[in-house]
């Protein structure tokens, strides 16, 4: 991938883009108690739904992921004109993780990214980001786990998109490295979930938890 001033600005505004922490903007813009105040204390999807609030969870759902999958959709559709290519928009895609995990407007202490990185998956490929939600949603409805099944889903996305790639989709070496990052990187944000599934006391989806794990 040729990488120029173009690819550099798309990925900087990608991080700043994911850098907005829509867990706690939604949550102060309808008066919710910080989403890192209880629960997991994670500003995600996940902990907001444990406010008992579910249209406040589905807006965080829906924010985090679009903030990755935009850029994403965006340098696919106009990247071209200015020398980028897919791999331009998987790195973007990557910042806007990074930025959900790492926010520069919340003191670097962000999420865990799972919403995010769906974002990502979509707008590389809806059908490789259709698999992997489908991945997730299967595990989360058999064991109720939301950690289960974004770990699991993690490692599924790199697979599928290998078995998938010259058939279903174009194989690029610098997705495949992107997905690599992302699906690391989310195993590692879900170090204390896995202890916590180990220990068995890991929180079910849809349970009230109002103090902070």
């Amino acid at each position: 991938m040729s990488f120029h001033l173009p690819s550099f600005i798309a990925i900087v505004l990608s991080y700043l883009l994911g850098s907005l922490s829509f867990a706690v903007i939604v949550s102060r813009s309808l008066g919710m108690a910080d989403p890192r105040s209880y629960g997991s204390g994670n500003p995600g999807a996940t902990n907001v739904l444990r406010s008992g609030n579910k249209g406040a969870a589905l807006a965080t759902l829906v924010l985090d992921a679009l903030k990755s999958w935009l850029p994403v959709f965006l340098i696919r559709w106009l990247g071209p004109d200015y020398g980028m290519g897919l791999g331009t928009a998987a790195l973007a895609g990557l910042a806007a993780f990074l930025g959900h995990l790492y926010p520069v407007f919340f003191g670097f202490k962000g999420g865990k990214g799972v919403a995010t990185a769906a974002g990502a998956l979509l707008g590389i490929d809806a059908l490789l980001g259709l698999a992997t939600g489908a991945t997730w949603v299967i595990v989360a409805f058999f064991f109720r786990y939301s950690s289960l099944a974004s770990i699991v889903s993690a490692f599924f996305a790199p697979a599928f998109y290998l078995i998938g790639g010259g058939v279903a989709w174009p194989l690029d070496r610098t997705v495949l490295l992107t997905l690599i990052a992302i699906s690391l990187l989310l195993v590692w944000r879900h170090r204390e979930n896995i202890r916590r599934l180990s220990a068995g006391t890991e929180s079910r989806l849809g349970a009230k938890t109002k103090k902070k794990e």
